[in-house]
């Protein structure tokens, strides 16, 4: 079987397992049973490889181990290498259960999606699918997200793994994968990683978009909860007494610069967005998302959410006002040195053997590298191929799908090359 037939069939068969996260799950990770039986769908086939220290932690996190396979009198140290992709997939209120299918050879119209409920990706709002004519694209129903964000890694590197344990010729040092839950809510996965277990010089994950996508800066991210304690009365003997936690909210939000939000903000603009109100007759809650590349700037702006609860107080001292600020995950330019910059470089080394031209950006976003990178491990990121992310429109181009496979395996020989 050709590597595109068993990339495609590996990739069917992940994402017939239902794994969204859940934003509202709690402080239980994984958040999803489903996560669960992707995780453990994901072990059986590493035990079949027949990995090393194959281990499921309880908190749904997959780790194991390739041990080295070198030439004989080879004695040169080779770094050990990670890989890690996430196992969840994003909920954004579309259905759990995924139905893709292949357009193949795609001639440059519409796409009818579900001719039952209407569903149409048409050229004029996703002018993109004019870049993969003739190339055969993957889709769903329209009823889903198509998973590729992450699923199509996850059968990258199931994949590579099955091509290097089946072929004596091809050396690498030792590699070491991770698969990890919850990345689409809060990264949540890779902050349970026992690295003990994850023990590597430098690591990828391949959890970006198109063809040639590099990544290794992304936002500096925060959240905040503020949570306004009103006082409740009666109508009929409210005068003087009544404190609105709801108005006392949107006294707070109005406090924000409308023009930095995530709606007219774009490249390296960061932004506080005020993503959801709570609210009832004695009690508001305003969650707060903070996202600036520059550290400095996603200081500032943590800084200012204190300053505007402090003026809130001021305007209505009857009100109790809370804040809660968490970081969430960092900007992995931040973590770049001259001794790790080797693990950015094989990225585009591997991209100009492979005759890919890259595709660099400062990603409005993190990654599950983000987190690792904090640990001091660099983590830089590179494409699966996928198009439109988080939408009944995602679509993964079956030719970008075998390139991003084929960085997996270019990586892993330049590593090896360059001892």
């Amino acid at each position: 079987m050709e590597i595109r037939e068993t990339l495609v069939n590996r990739f069917y068969d992940y994402v017939a397992i239902p794994s969204q996260s859940c934003a509202n799950g709690g402080t239980k990770v994984p958040s999803t049973e489903g996560q669960w039986d992707m995780a453990r769908a994901v072990q059986k086939d590493l035990e079949r490889l027949g990995l090393e220290d194959i281990h499921l932690s309880e908190y749904g996190v997959l780790t194991a181990r390739l041990p080295a396979h070198l030439p004989a009198g080879f004695t040169k140290k080779v770094p050990a290498v990670g890989f890690c992709t996430h196992l969840d997939t994003v909920d954004v209120n579309l259905s759990p259960v995924v139905h893709p299918h292949m357009v193949k050879n795609y001639d440059g119209k519409d796409l009818v999606l579900n001719a039952d409920q209407q569903i149409v990706m048409t050229t004029k709002d996703h002018p993109e699918l004019l870049r993969y004519q003739g190339d055969d694209l993957i889709v769903t129903d329209g009823t889903s997200v198509l998973g590729s964000d992450n699923k199509a890694a996850v059968t990258n590197v199931v994949t590579a793994l099955e091509t290097l344990t089946s072929d004596p010729s091809l050396y690498h040092g030792d590699i070491y994968v991770a698969f990890v839950p919850d990345e689409e809510v809060g990264l949540f996965g890779s902050k349970h990683i026992d690295f003990s277990r994850f023990p590597v010089d430098f690591a990828y994950t391949i959890d970006c978009c198109e063809l040639g996508e590099v990544v290794y800066e992304t936002f500096n991210a925060g959240s905040g909860k503020v949570t306004i304690h009103g006082v409740s009365a009666h109508p009929m003997s409210a005068k003087g007494v009544l404190v609105n936690p709801t108005l006392l909210a949107v006294d707070f939000i109005n406090l924000f610069d409308r023009k930095e939000t995530p709606e007219c903000t774009e490249g390296k603009e960061g932004y506080i967005w005020c993503q959801a109100v709570q609210s009832n007759q004695s009690t508001a809650v305003v969650t707060l998302n903070i996202r600036d590349h520059d550290k400095t700037r996603y200081e500032a702006r943590k800084a200012l959410i204190r300053e505007n609860v402090e003026r809130l107080k001021k305007m209505e001292p009857r009100a109790r006002v809370e804040l809660e600020l968490v970081d969430i995950y960092g900007n992995i330019a931040d973590a770049v040195t001259d001794e790790n910059h080797k693990a950015i470089d094989y990225i585009y080394d591997a991209m100009k053997e492979l005759g890919i031209t890259p595709k660099t950006i400062a990603m409005r976003g993190g990654t599950d590298g983000s987190y690792i990178s904090t640990q001091k491990i660099m983590t830089p990121n590179y494409f699966t191929g996928g198009m439109n992310f988080h939408s009944r429109f995602e679509f993964l181009p079956v030719s970008s799908f075998v390139k991003s496979y084929e960085m997996t395996m270019k990586l892993l020989e330049l590593i090896v090359k360059n001892a």
